[in-house]
């Protein structure tokens, strides 16, 4: 088979590909600088926050595997949560394979603790992406694992890191809590099961080692493997945003990723009788030697990927707001209402044209055209509506940026995002005008939405 891997740049996409090569033809997407291709690996470079660029990724690909999370920053200006920008790129992803022909979809997610009242946001939104699959025309098999125990995993370098550089630890309640590790070599192996097997498709799995153990007990054993002496002392107290400051510090990892694994934490993940994944004659590994395994290929220097700065080239903006809208109602509906909305909009000297498919935010005296934006028919359909920018006193002349609508959670909700904006004005005056302003229109818009048609 042609396969694609999505985050092939990845500690696990990484090792997906060596599992593959030589089985499979790989196409390998990364949204970092081109790779050169090997033998059997061809390097695409794509943005998965662009659907035309999602398309061309997929083009030709028998199947697809994501391996995305959207935790590090995708520009140099972004306004929005994780969980949208996760949102946006799943569904263009899986947009991109539909159009595409891609016959089977396989998502590694994240394990789900029994009680879903409990879930972090972090959880919460894989649960979402899963969703996004699991409506999809093409057959989707979806992995769920707890803590992926591998050299460049974000977890285990977290904990060794700790361990190394605190001789004296005071480890608040999550570290108590149980989840069932998995080995990086038994999820490649997984995938690679599911991916050659007809009849996993359309299904859920967890996949974990044997062993239920704590993060405390972990980092202990992982103290004992490298002949440190380490004092391990547990508490009841330290709140979530403590912790996340003090691993931040210890640890060097950002902050965006690592305040929602902290929140996480505090949820039991053990794999379920009935979704356990299953290999004949395979057996996954105890802790004991994935953490071997894991530590074998450890060095502290090599900072993982999810611990480094994105390379996000020169200055540009990707804001992205979720909007509520009432039942029934499509993104073509949103679109024509936001041009309807903005003319009604007069924040002090500034106005809003709207002369067919064209948009102006102007300012009235003296008469400046500060943006410009182009509706976009040929580029757009009922659920994906598209604006493009086309100029303005605060847009660069070379500017490609768009604005587009789009309905997601099975028409819940509407997606609003800018895309690969870059705004004329320095930068620092920017962020404290023109994007403010942005996020004060969108709100204004979420309640215009929600009115009664009547009322607006």
């Amino acid at each position: 088979m042609k396969v694609a891997i999505a985050g092939a740049s990845g500690f696990v996409g990484k090792a997906l590909i060596q599992e593959l090569q030589g089985h499979h033809e790989i196409v390998a997407l990364s949204r970092s600088s081109k790779k050169d291709s090997a033998a059997g690996i061809e390097w695409r470079s794509c943005d998965l926050f662009s659907l035309l660029d999602a398309e061309k990724a997929l083009e030709g690909c028998d199947a697809a595997v994501y391996l995305v999370h959207s935790m590090r920053p995708s520009a140099q200006l972004t306004q929005g949560t994780f969980e949208d920008f996760d949102l946006i790129v799943a569904d263009n992803f899986v947009r991109a394979a539909e159009k595409c022909g891609v016959k089977r979809i396989f998502y590694l997610g994240g394990m789900c603790p029994e009680n879903t009242d409990e879930m972090s946001r972090h959880l919460r939104s894989r649960q979402e992406v899963e969703g996004v699959f699991k409506t999809s025309r093409i057959p989707a098999t979806i992995l769920r694992a707890a803590v992926i125990l591998g050299p460049e995993g974000s977890s285990f370098h977290i904990m060794t890191r700790l361990v190394a550089r605190l001789p004296v630890m005071v480890c608040p309640k999550w570290t108590s809590t149980q989840s069932q590790p998995v080995a990086l070599k038994d999820v490649v192996r997984s995938l690679r099961h599911c991916l050659e097997t007809a009849d996993t498709q359309n299904h859920i799995y967890d996949i974990g080692g044997p062993d239920v153990i704590s993060y405390l007990d972990m980092m202990k054993m992982i103290a004992r493997m490298q002949g440190l002496k380490r004092t391990l002392l547990p508490v009841p107290f330290l709140s979530p945003k403590l912790s996340t400051l003090w691993v931040c510090l210890v640890t060097g990892a950002p902050k965006a990723l690592v305040a929602p694994l902290v929140e996480g934490l505090r949820s039991t993940l053990l794999v379920s009788d009935k979704r356990r994944l299953e290999i004949p004659g395979y057996r996954f590994m105890p802790v004991d030697e994935a953490l071997q395994q894991a530590l074998a290929d450890f060095t502290e220097k090599k900072t993982p990927l999810a611990f480094q700065k994105s390379p996000l080239g020169s200055y540009e903006v990707r804001s992205v707001q979720r909007l509520l809208i009432p039942e029934g109602v499509t993104a073509d509906e949103v679109a024509h209402a936001y041009m309807e909305f903005l003319p009604s909009m007069r924040p002090g000297l500034m106005k809003v044209e709207v002369n067919g498919r064209w948009v102006n935010f102007c300012w009235s005296f003296p008469y400046v055209r500060l943006l410009i934006l182009e509706y976009s028919p040929e580029r757009s359909w009922s659920h994906r509506q598209l604006f493009y920018v086309r100029g303005g006193l605060l847009a660069q002349k070379t500017v490609r940026g768009r604005l587009e609508f789009r309905e997601t959670l099975g028409g819940k909700a509407v997606i609003a995002a800018i895309h690969e904006f870059k705004p004329r004005m320095p930068w620092f005056l920017y962020r404290w005008t023109q994007a403010l302003f942005h996020i004060w229109v969108m709100r204004q818009f979420g309640l215009y939405l929600n009115r009664p048609k009547s009322a607006r």
